[in-house]
């Protein structure tokens, strides 16, 4: 998967499990890697800047014989900017794919449409300049 893609809808994630319940950072780091590759202690650096900027708090739970779990919870002002990023990615999302369909319209018509223009010329190309005469 693309590294840019990734950047621009990590936090969205981490967000969108922390709505649904507190986790713990490897918790997260699970979850999330079961959708997509993750650079070791990518969403540590997250969590500790969404921490740092009050949309998240952390607490502590000790577990038998095992060393304390900091879990991450979701503050109001994270559920707030939960709520502006999630609808901020879908109108990104709906324009990138209006242009993306755009583009597969324009192939589309110029691939089966008039050759002298210069979509048609490039469909021919495309085609090893079969469609020339």
């Amino acid at each position: 998967m693309n590294t840019q893609f990734k950047k621009g809808a990590l936090e969205l994630c981490v967000l969108s499990q922390l709505k649904k319940g507190d986790k713990y950072g490897y918790e997260l780091t699970e979850r999330i890697s079961q959708e997509m590759e993750l650079a070791t202690g990518t969403l540590y650096l997250i969590l500790k800047r969404l921490k740092d900027e009050g949309r998240l708090e952390t607490y502590s739970v000790e577990s038998d014989g095992r060393p304390a779990r900091k879990y991450y919870h979701l503050t109001e002002k994270g559920s707030e900017y939960h709520q502006t990023l999630r609808e901020e990615w879908k109108e990104f999302t709906a324009a990138v794919d209006r242009l993306m369909d755009e583009g597969e319209e324009t192939t589309e018509q110029s691939e089966g449409g008039n050759k002298d223009d210069q979509s048609g010329l490039y469909a021919a190309f495309k085609r090893g300049f079969s469609g020339l005469r």
